[in-house]
């Protein structure tokens, strides 16, 4: 039996890299899947990638009112979850001395704030005894120059994980933080010029341990292991994807 037949799965900022990966890995191990994103067209062939078992809402996750809107479409079609992937969120460089008010709202906002209220108006969807999992980074756990915001950001993802354990115990709903290291995907090209990205994704491989970086489906499959039963006694941790990046 596939590890998640007649399950339903919704992952925020699932258009593209890690979220569409986990998607495409949820859907062939039997999950109805849900994602959102916030560009129709990406969104649109997100879905068709994914096939009938998909649908795709697009969503704001740091907009409340387009959060409202997510739950009361997801209980519409789908009636309830079985695994919550928050994982919507991104980053931009600025260093210290550089750094406004804007890009730390901007920062924050999609990856903290999105993240809280995405769990928070999931509860009254999601079953007794589901799976979350919170996208955090390995730059949560190490410094890197010009990426505070970003980097202090998925460190209070990884915090908000630890309460969450508890206050969720009642309902056994287990929660869990994914963390990855340095991965190939559209999302961390666009951080440089593009003139400068190999060179960036260069560095990031001679850091690695393993000597390379991650690629997306790499991140899936370990997303896969803590929305199935293969992690039911697997609760508040932080797994590290990241070829030992952050281990050392």
């Amino acid at each position: 039996m596939s590890k998640l037949e007649g399950k339903t799965a919704l992952i925020t900022g699932g258009s593209g890299g890690i979220g569409l990966a986990s998607a495409q890995r949820f859907a062939q191990e039997g999950a109805r899947v849900i994602i959102t994103g916030r560009r129709q067209a990406e969104l649109d062939a997100a879905v068709r990638q994914l096939g009938a078992n998909a649908q795709g809402i697009q969503v704001d996750v740091a907009n409340l009112v387009d959060l409202d809107r997510l739950f009361a479409q997801v209980k519409k079609t789908a009636g309830a979850i079985d695994i919550l992937f928050a994982n919507a969120g991104g980053g931009q460089l600025a260093p210290l001395g550089g750094i406004t008010e804007e890009h730390y709202d901007r920062i924050f906002n999609a990856n903290v704030k999105g993240t809280l209220f995405t769990v928070q108006k999931a509860l009254p969807l999601l079953r007794n005894g589901s799976s979350i999992i919170l996208m955090s980074s390995s730059s949560a756990n190490r410094g890197t120059p010009a990426l505070s915001v970003y980097s202090a950001s998925k460190a209070a993802v990884r915090s908000l994980a630890r309460s969450w354990v508890l206050d969720l115990q009642a309902r056994r709903i287990r929660v869990n933080v994914l963390s990855p290291g340095p991965t190939r995907t559209s999302g961390l090209s666009a951080m440089v010029p593009a003139a400068h990205v190999e060179r960036m994704m260069a560095g990031f491989a001679a850091r690695i341990p393993l000597g390379r970086m991650a690629a997306a489906a790499e991140v899936a499959q370990a997303a896969l292991f803590l929305a199935s039963d293969d992690s039911s006694f697997v609760n508040g941790i932080e797994l590290a994807v990241d070829g030992g990046f952050a281990q050392i």
